[in-house]
């Protein structure tokens, strides 16, 4: 029987690992700096050159930011570039659209099977439920229904949504240092049904785009479960492709 080979990972993947626990245990918090290339190749004993591969493999993933003449940061959803990283809506017409974020409802719940699979909860765990309108130049174009965890987001109300003046993912990370890394989506076509034809004033039975989405935080741990809406009249979904 053939011996499978120990998997090997370059020494700048390890120096990544290193600096994403220091990320994920809060020493480096989202808009501050890390220490210089040359401070963290004395840190980790290697080479600047080492370190230097390390982080831009992680400014390529969106972990970091580099601002000439002032060092790396560590990425935050406050920064306004990272506000379109997760919102891929975008008028027929080009341009960016910064839409308006209308809270509907936020309740707590216990997770059935398919909440509890995709969150990595345990069954009848408790959850938070959001549902939100976004819309755009005043017309609604996204209806979203989010599921969290409860444990992680405990305190979020309808209130605390209807006050923060931000993007949802700035506010899960200033209030509950939460960030998000990483989403799958899956996209298909469907049909309007009544509820959300009245949200977002169109048709019953008209086209919608239905955009499923898990968010991911540090560690690739699943911390949201969005199943979204889309009015494609005057919108479409973008997508680049690297």
């Amino acid at each position: 029987m053939a011996q499978v080979s120990p998997t090997f990972s370059p020494l700048y993947r390890q120096i990544k690992d290193l600096i994403m626990q220091g990320l994920a245990s809060g020493e480096w918090r989202p808009g501050e700096a890390i220490p210089s290339e040359a401070e963290l190749a004395i840190r980790f004993n290697v080479s600047q050159g080492t370190v230097r591969k390390a982080i831009d493999e992680m400014a390529a993933e969106n972990l970091v930011v580099r601002k000439q003449g002032k060092g790396t940061y560590v990425a935050s959803h406050n920064d306004p570039r990272a506000f379109f990283r997760f919102l891929r809506v975008v008028p027929n017409e080009g341009g960016v659209s910064v839409p308006q974020s209308v809270p509907l409802e936020c309740w707590r719940a216990k997770a059935g099977q398919e909440a509890a699979r995709i969150l990595d909860i345990a069954p009848g765990a408790p959850i938070t439920i959001v549902r939100r309108v976004l819309k755009f130049n005043g017309k609604p174009v996204v209806l979203d229904e989010i599921y969290l965890p409860g444990e992680i987001f405990q305190g979020l109300s309808l209130e605390i949504l209807q006050e923060y003046q931000g993007s949802i993912y700035s506010l899960f990370e200033t209030r509950f240092g939460v960030r998000m890394i990483r989403a799958e989506e899956r996209i298909r076509a469907v049909a309007a049904d009544r509820a959300s034809a009245e949200q977002l004033a169109v048709e019953e039975g008209s086209p919608l785009l239905s955009v499923e989405r898990v968010t991911y935080t540090y560690g690739d741990k699943p911390v949201e479960w969005r199943r979204g809406l889309y009015a494609t009249a005057e919108h479409y979904y973008l997508n680049e492709l690297n």
